[in-house]
């Protein structure tokens, strides 16, 4: 990567760092990003959205298998795959020490959190009305907002992991439909 590359997207992570100090230590944003990063560990928030979705009947229990499945797999793509192409240092070794977050194994490139976030969200607006689709990206930003507000990615590993989710999720929205054809 050349210096300029690498100075400007520390310049962003710096900005962005800055703006998201200003809101730290507001009550009700701590409680919501902390909660929004423990959620997002092993995309729990997901699975339990993939749970309830399963009142709505036989089409609905199917989706939502799927979609656990279809988050393991994403999590080994990434964890187990991209991340290990990248050897990014986190911004902080265990967090901002004001909130109680788990310490990550992995590089902090992309974030697993924000690529998980915009992977599920993609596929559930595949899965639902499209007017679901500003709450399941709504969800997803807030996940991927919580990794720097509680200081354990920079921005630009959540705009990494946006893309990585974004392309995971058009790849498997079309797995989906190849499936559905097919069955």
């Amino acid at each position: 990567m050349t210096a300029g590359v690498t100075e400007a997207i520390h310049s962003f992570d710096a900005r962005v760092d800055a703006w998201l100090e200003q809101i730290r230590g507001n009550q009700v944003a701590d409680r919501v990003f902390n909660t929004a990063s423990t959620l997002g560990d092993f995309s729990v928030i997901w699975h339990l959205i993939s749970v309830a979705r399963m009142s709505g009947g036989k089409r609905s229990t199917k989706q939502s298998i799927e979609l656990s499945l279809f988050l393991g797999a994403e999590s080994v793509i990434v964890n187990q795959g991209i991340k290990r192409l990248f050897k990014r240092t986190r911004p902080t070794t265990s967090g901002d020490e004001r909130y109680g977050v788990r310490t990550p194994s992995t590089s902090s490139f992309p974030s697993g959190h924000a690529s998980s976030a915009f992977f599920a969200a993609t596929l559930l607006t595949s899965m639902t009305a499209k007017r679901f689709a500003p709450l399941w990206f709504g969800l997803a930003i807030v996940v991927a907002l919580s990794r720097p507000y509680v200081r354990i990615h920079h921005a630009s590993d959540i705009v990494g992991g946006a893309v990585v989710g974004l392309g995971l999720g058009a790849v498997a929205t079309r797995v989906r439909r190849l499936w559905t054809r097919q069955s």
